[in-house]
């Protein structure tokens, strides 16, 4: 009995201690500490960060030098710099025939610019794949042959009504390039996705139209009207569901396709220093921003203070509070790796880099803390606007993430807003890195205060930031990750990943 009762002595006085050791150094996270490097990150040095710039080279520096200072570990093999490529294409020629006639960009076709390489193709013969899918509800290739050929296919799924998919948000675009991958695992060297998006209401100029991505285009995509659709395929089409009415297989044509980039290829980098943790030191934590922006346009300096400047400080201040616990004594449990990636403006390239080519497993990350934008107010606030912070993603994978996001708000006591977690038109959840760990099964929560008038323009600056509701909100992430770090178990993943 005197055993038993000293065992639960140990588990309710084991929480308050814990709280009572994070408090302890919760303070190094301040208003003061956050704005002096604001300050540069957001400053004329780093000339608005733009990936693969000096100015983002300047802030990777900045930020190495404190996590070193801080007393954290360099987090690649090669040292505190994770380098990843760059390829930015120029576009300077285009054109599409199909049985001899020109058609013209933007009413009758589009390519996919990151997808479309520099190529030209002279094809006798396409193969009509429905909707293209292929999975265990589905499979509209079934004998089909399409090895070598270009593979027609509708966008979107049966009972879309139709809808096009460049208005169906993120989800549906990250879809069509799951039908790529298909498309391409099958053999076939090319894909039209038949669209309803044409004519375009605003057509856009294509000649010297630039794009960065991660890597070479390698599989071409050409979003294609109906109505070209059925030139093709000899059929008369007005709508995408003409073309549905059409026979899946081969058919004979004439087309002509040529498309000539300029590729260029540079660098960027994501900058990541860990802390070893001490028992659980092969298990990991991740707390990550994005530290790049716009950079300049037309001599004009986007600071991006709030996006992600403000997260980008935060993560390095939390690093020097959980830097000086270790340096106490008190240094938590499982390894903490603080990681600021580039290449987000550029549709999460850094990110998506590092997911790809993990240097720590995934299956030993317990989690994923990612801070986008936490130093300003979204206009008209419904709630309490001087104290509130957006939660998204923690009802996701890990049943465990909300209520441990709960238990570190009773140090903190914020507004804590899920609004986002519900049915989202703006998709929020799939705008910042922790996506890229989320596809990878890892539990994530997202830290933000909304969009403000200032979002993506040269007046996202400084002076408007709000230090100390910006410290408070950093304090929340520090004192989940605290416990996070510090639970007996790694976050279970016990949640199938919401689409």
């Amino acid at each position: 009995m005197k055993q038993l009762l000293q065992v639960l002595l140990l588990s309710v006085f084991t929480v308050p201690l814990n709280a009572q050791n994070a408090q302890r150094f919760e303070t190094i996270i301040n208003a003061t500490s956050l704005k002096d490097k604001l300050l540069f990150i957001a400053g004329k040095e780093t000339e608005g960060r733009e990936s693969g710039t000096h100015g983002q080279r300047v802030a990777a520096s900045y930020i190495q030098n404190k996590f070193k200072l801080a007393g954290l570990l360099p987090g690649t093999p090669g040292g505190y710099q994770m380098v990843y490529p760059l390829y930015q294409d120029t576009l300077l020629d285009l054109s599409f025939t199909v049985n001899n006639i020109p058609l013209q960009v933007q009413k009758d076709f589009e390519i996919s610019f990151n997808a479309m390489p520099s190529m030209y193709a002279s094809l006798s013969d396409v193969v009509f794949a429905a909707y293209g899918i292929s999975d265990s509800t589905r499979n509209d290739y079934n004998g089909l042959d399409v090895s070598g050929k270009w593979v027609m296919l509708l966008e979107g799924a049966p009972g879309q009504n139709g809808r096009s998919v460049m208005t169906m948000g993120m989800a549906a675009l990250r879809a069509m390039e799951t039908k790529a991958m298909i498309a391409k695992s099958k053999g076939a060297k090319g894909i039209f996705v038949v669209s309803n998006s044409f004519p375009y209401q605003t057509p856009v100029t294509l000649q010297g139209r630039k794009y960065v991505k991660a890597r070479p285009a390698s599989f071409p995509a050409v979003y294609i009207s109906a109505k070209t659709a059925g030139a093709i395929l000899n059929v008369a089409a007005d709508s995408t569901k003409d073309i549905l009415a059409a026979n899946v297989g081969a058919y004979k044509t004439n087309i002509q396709l040529s498309v000539y980039k300029f590729t260029k290829r540079y660098a960027s980098t994501n900058v990541l220093g860990i802390l070893p943790g001490t028992d659980q030191a092969g298990e990991y934590l991740f707390i990550t921003a994005h530290y790049d922006h716009l950079g300049i346009n037309k001599g004009v300096i986007s600071p991006g203070a709030d996006d992600d400047g403000s997260g980008t400080v935060s993560v390095m201040q939390i690093a020097e509070a959980f830097a000086q616990a270790k340096a106490a004594g008190k240094g938590p449990r499982r390894s903490i790796v603080f990681m600021t990636v580039s290449g987000e403006e550029m549709g999460l390239l850094g990110s998506e880099f590092y997911s790809d080519n993990p240097i720590y497993p995934t299956v030993k990350t317990t989690a994923n803390l990612n801070i986008d934008m936490i130093g300003r107010v979204t206009p008209n606030y419904k709630g309490d606007s001087s104290n509130y912070v957006y939660l998204i993603g923690d009802d996701r994978l890990s049943s465990r993430l909300a209520p441990i996001a709960d238990s570190a708000n009773q140090m903190v006591g914020l507004q804590l807003d899920r609004v986002f977690n519900g049915n989202d038109p703006q998709r929020f959840y799939e705008r910042s890195d922790h996506y890229n760990f989320a596809k990878k099964g890892v539990p994530i929560i997202f830290f933000f205060n909304g969009t403000h008038a200032d979002y993506h323009r040269p007046t996202d600056t400084v002076d408007k930031i709000n230090f100390e509701l910006m410290s408070k909100r950093a304090r929340l992430v520090y004192h989940t990750a605290w416990i996070m770090a510090n639970r007996e178990e790694m976050l279970s993943r016990d949640l199938p990943l919401k689409k």
